[in-house]
C-alpha cells in the first residue's frame, strides 16, 4: 500500500488551527444571517447576553439559529467521522454513513409514520404525534437497520460481503419507502419529501444537550478505535497477525457508525455526502493514514463543511431556507470526482 506524501509538521499543525478559526467564524456567521435580517453587533451581543434594539431578536438567536448552527456543527463531525472509520475498516474510499441502508432504515420509520399513520405513532397506552412522532419512528427504523447489519456481521467474516449485504439492505428500505408513497396521500408524500432534504434546524434547544451528549459518546467511542484502525489499515490479516480482534473492532464500529447516523438522520434527515466526501478533504490536507490526527480533524472539518452549507441554505433565500440536500452535493460531487480520477491516492493506495 502506497504511503500518503509526507508533510512538515508546522503545515500539519497550520491547516488544524485555520479549520478551527474557520469553524468558529462559520459558526458566527450562522448566528449573524438567516432568513430575518439581524445587524451583525446585535446577533452576537444577544449570543452573550445583551438585549438587542427588537426583543424578538433573542427568541431568533437563541431558540433557532443557536441549536441550528451548533445542531449543524456537531452533525457534520459526526457524519465526517462515521465515514472515516468506515472507509478505513472496509478500505473503500466511497463508504459512507448511508452505505449500510442505515439512513434509509430512517426513511422508512418516518415513511410509515407519516404515509401511513399521519404522523402519530402509538405505543401501548401513549400516543404522540407530530415532530416526536417522525424523531421516534426515524431512530426506530435506523435501529432496526442496525440490528440487522450487525446480526449479519456475525455470521458474514468477509468486509466486502458485509458492504454488499449493506447496499442490498438500502435498496429494501427504499423499495418499501416507493411502495408507501405510491398508497400515500398528497399531503403525506410532501411531508414525507421535505423530511428527506435535510435541515438543521430539526433540533430544538431543549433537546440539544441530549443531541450533544450522544454525538460526544459516540465521538469518545471512537478515539478507542484509533490504534485498532490504524492497524486495519495495512489490511486484516496483518492485523490479526498482530493480535488485532478485526471481527470485534469491526462490531464496535458498526454500532459506533449506526448509532451517531441513526441520530442525526432522526433529527436533521439523511444528510448526503458530508460522511462520503470530508474523510478524503482531511486526508489531503494532513497527508497523512495517522488516525490519531484524523479523528479529531475530521470531525472539525465535518463540522465547517456542514456550517458552510447551513449558511448557504440562508443566504439566496429572501426570507425561506433552501433544504440542506440541495447543497451538500456541491462540496461533495467534486470530492467524489477526484475519488475516482485518482484512484492510487484515495485511501493512501
Amino acid at each position: 500500500m502506497e504511503k500518503l506524501e509526507s508533510r512538515p509538521p508546522r503545515l500539519r499543525a497550520a491547516a488544524c488551527c485555520a479549520t478551527a478559526l474557520l469553524l468558529v467564524a462559520l459558526f458566527a456567521l450562522n448566528i449573524v444571517f438567516g432568513s430575518v435580517s439581524i445587524p451583525a453587533r446585535d446577533a452576537l451581543g444577544i449570543l452573550f447576553g445583551a438585549e438587542g434594539a427588537d426583543s424578538r431578536w433573542a427568541y431568533i438567536i437563541l431558540e433557532s439559529r443557536l441549536p441550528q448552527a451548533l445542531a449543524a456543527a456537531l452533525s457534520g463531525g459526526a457524519l465526517a467521522l462515521c465515514g472515516l472509520m468506515l472507509q478505513a475498516a472496509f478500505r473503500n474510499p466511497l463508504a459512507d454513513p448511508s452505505i449500510f441502508g442505515v439512513s434509509s432504515g430512517a426513511g422508512v420509520g418516518v415513511a410509515v409514520s407519516l404515509l401511513m399513520f399521519g404522523g402519530t405513532a402509538s405505543v401501548g397506552a401513549f400516543s404522540f404525534g407530530g415532530f416526536l412522532a417522525v424523531l421516534a419512528s426515524a431512530f426506530m427504523g435506523a435501529m432496526a437497520v442496525i440490528a440487522i447489519i450487525f446480526a449479519f456481521s456475525l455470521i458474514v467474516r468477509n468486509s466486502v460481503m458485509l458492504l454488499i449485504i449493506g447496499i442490498m439492505v438500502g435498496y429494501l428500505s427504499s423499495s418499501a419507502i416507493s411502495l408507501l408513497n405510491f398508497f400515500a396521500t398528497e399531503a403525506g408524500v410532501k411531508s414525507y419529501l421535505v423530511w428527506g432534504m435535510g435541515n438543521f434546524g430539526g433540533v430544538p434547544m431543549g433537546q440539544l444537550p441530549l443531541f450533544a451528549a450522544t454525538v460526544g459518546c459516540g465521538l469518545a467511542l471512537a478515539l478507542t478505535l484509533v490504534k485498532p484502525l490504524n492497524i486495519l489499515s495495512l489490511g486484516e490479516r496483518y492485523a490479526a497477525n498482530l493480535g488485532v480482534r478485526v471481527l470485534r473492532v469491526r462490531n464496535i464500529l458498526l454500532l459506533v457508525t449506526g448509532l451517531l447516523t441513526a441520530v442525526v438522520t432522526a433529527y436533521c434527515g439523511p444528510v448526503s455526502f458530508i460522511g462520503l466526501a470530508v474523510p478524503h478533504i482531511v486526508r489531503l490536507l494532513l497527508a497523512t493514514d495517522d488516525h490519531r490526527l484524523l479523528m479529531p480533524m475530521s470531525f472539525v472539518a465535518g463540522g465547517v463543511v456542514a456550517l458552510a452549507c447551513n449558511l448557504l441554505c440562508v443566504l439566496p433565500s429572501g426570507g425561506g431556507i433552501i433544504p440542506i440536500n440541495v447543497v451538500t452535493p456541491l462540496f461533495g460531487a467534486p470530492v467524489v470526482i477526484y475519488i475516482i480520477l485518482t484512484p492510487k491516492r484515495s485511501m493512501g493506495r
